[in-house]
């Protein structure tokens, strides 16, 4: 078993993140900030803002302005080996004593330890079991038998004991063991059979056994039971360099304590398995679950440092990280991971997915509104909070981003009355702070076409088909025809790789509420598509500027009439 005090690194001690979707927008990442502002004076002390993707020019405008640093990236949340381990992690080093070593592992109710060097990298395990080898011997050599290695200071540490003289008391070597409790000439007999600088004789209050041990210049002494040479003898014995050691244990504690002096490196298991924190667990757990390891160590890629330990127990019922998900509501668009996770609330204005399902009843707000952030600015005003300054801008730009400045056809009467009374709480002038959002950035003028293609993208599963659906807004498309080259053949890559059957981009002129699209894919879908072709995969849509209220609904009906091909 694993101590039950190491700290858990998972869902437990992580905090609450709110995020939106894959590739997100201005309204995906202020919803976002501002929820979990809101959270954080309500429910979720803990509550922070994350996005999974990178901010596109106008996103990072809007923070400028409101003063708040971008939300943490999350890319991926699947459990990984570090999510899982226990950081607080009970140690050895190889040259730390059997008996140090043991009883901390008794004391912490394990059966494995990590050992680590100096850097606090891993360099091997030591088990209860292979410990336990180190105080057997091979009984039928007599010789091997009294063997020890280890050295006096450990010998003396072990016994808790008081060294009256010493000499070389750090030095490792092979030790040979002797009680001498038998008669004066069985203690002699025996003295003689070993080489003087390898014997520690362990001896009670027997001063003529001290004589003739000092005199045959054995290399310590150790006396039990409080026992003390005389101090003419003592005078011998510094004088010699033969080590004196006094404990308070009778002789076959003694005995059997110095056996334990041992230090662990001859049972440290160097063949281990360890692997790095950001190993997914669904890759190792066939792996770990027919394997015979007790434990396994979790390091750091960069440096090799230990960051803690798990067994084949945490596996069973990895920690879930707390979610919740604003701007989307179907796990395909939603970060990686997001379905080992513990979603708590959803916050969303979109049509509802297919794919998202819970272990227990939720929090899900779900409004025909223009923007996740009106939602959550109502969400503000039902609990009697205020956003912050900052926050209140930021939401702003979530409501004019999504709605177009409220000209957008999904825009609803709560869309104005928020955008109204956020812009006060702001301190912002909504026509000037509009144009200048909208000016922040052009994505074809600077971009190159995979931020273009990703910036606002996302998949559908709809009648059968696997889509990909990108949007950028621009003040003007005065760059576009130069560009569409370049996006048609990335659009086709993207749309590969993704194992799309549809892939699509709407550049829309936000200025003229119009919009151009540009398709990859199934030609069955373009000989649906009934809008004026402006070439190859390239279609005019004059008054389309959404996504979700005109786009995709036109796109499901054009779905559900093409026949599905192999895309050429």
């Amino acid at each position: 078993m694993i101590h039950p005090e190491y700290e858990k690194t998972g869902a437990g001690k992580q905090p609450v993140y709110v995020i939106g979707h894959k590739n997100p927008d201005t309204d995906a990442v202020c919803s976002a900030i501002g929820y979990a502002e809101l959270l954080r004076q309500t429910r979720y002390p803990d509550a922070v803002a994350a996005c999974c993707g990178g901010l596109n020019q106008r996103t990072e405008w809007v923070l400028q302005q409101a003063g708040l640093p971008a939300p943490k990236l999350l890319i991926d949340l699947r459990p990984t080996c570090e999510t899982i381990c226990r950081a607080d992690v009970i140690v050895a080093r190889e040259d730390e004593t059997f008996l140090d070593v043991y009883q901390r592992m008794v004391r912490a109710g394990i059966r494995a330890i990590p050992v680590v060097d100096d850097q606090q990298q891993v360099t091997g395990l030591a088990s209860a079991q292979d410990l336990l080898k180190l105080l057997m011997h091979n009984f039928e050599d007599k010789a091997q038998a009294r063997r020890v290695r280890t050295t006096l200071a450990n010998m003396a540490r072990t016994l808790e004991g008081h060294i009256d003289c010493g000499a070389r008391l750090d030095k490792e070597q092979d030790f040979v063991l002797t009680v001498s409790a038998s008669s004066e000439r069985t203690v002699d007999a025996r003295l003689h059979e070993f080489a003087p600088d390898e014997l520690v004789v362990v001896v009670g209050d027997r001063p003529e056994v001290h004589r003739m041990a000092l005199e045959y210049k054995v290399r310590a002494i150790v006396l039990t039971a409080g026992a003390h040479l005389q101090p003419e003898l003592q005078e011998v014995a510094r004088a010699q360099g033969c080590t004196v050691v006094s404990c308070t244990h009778d002789t076959a504690s003694t005995a059997q304590l110095i056996r334990c002096s041992r230090r662990i490196e001859e049972a440290v298991d160097r063949s281990f398995k360890s692997y790095g924190s950001r190993v997914h667990i669904a890759h190792i757990r066939q792996e770990i679950q027919h394997s015979q390891q007790p434990l396994f160590p979790v390091v750091r890629e960069e440096n090799g440092h230990l960051v803690g330990v798990f067994s084949k127990s945490d596996l069973l019922d990895p920690p879930r990280q707390r979610l919740v998900l604003v701007d989307h509501n179907e796990l395909s668009q939603a970060v990686p991971g997001a379905s080992d996770a513990q979603i708590l609330e959803v916050i969303d204005h979109h049509r509802l997915g297919g794919d998202l399902v819970s272990r227990e009843p939720i929090r899900f707000i779900n409004e025909p509104v223009g923007s996740t952030s009106t939602i959550v600015a109502r969400l503000f005003q039902m609990v009697g909070e205020r956003p912050s300054p900052g926050v209140a801008l930021c939401l702003c730009a979530g409501i004019v981003s999504d709605t177009l400045k409220l000209t957008s056809p999904t825009a609803r009467t709560m869309d104005r009355e928020m955008l109204a009374w956020l812009a006060g709480q702001g301190g912002i002038v909504v026509d000037d702070f509009a144009r200048d959002f909208f000016a922040a950035g052009s994505l074809l003028r600077s971009s190159p076409v995979d931020v273009i293609l990703n910036t606002d993208r996302k998949e559908f599963h709809e009648h059968g088909w696997h889509i990909s659906i990108s949007q950028i807004e621009e003040l003007g498309l005065e760059d576009l025809a130069a560009r569409i080259g370049e996006l048609q053949a990335e659009l086709e890559k993207l749309r590969v790789a993704r194992e799309c059957d549809f892939a699509c981009l709407i550049v829309t002129d936000i200025s003229r509420h119009y919009s151009v699209l540009l398709t990859a894919g199934s030609r069955a879908v373009d000989n649906e598509i009934d809008y004026p072709p402006l070439g190859r995969g390239v279609f005019e849509m004059d008054g389309v500027v959404s996504r979700k209220k005109q786009f995709f609904p036109f796109i499901s009906r054009v779905l559900a009439r093409a026949v599905r091909e192999v895309p050429q």
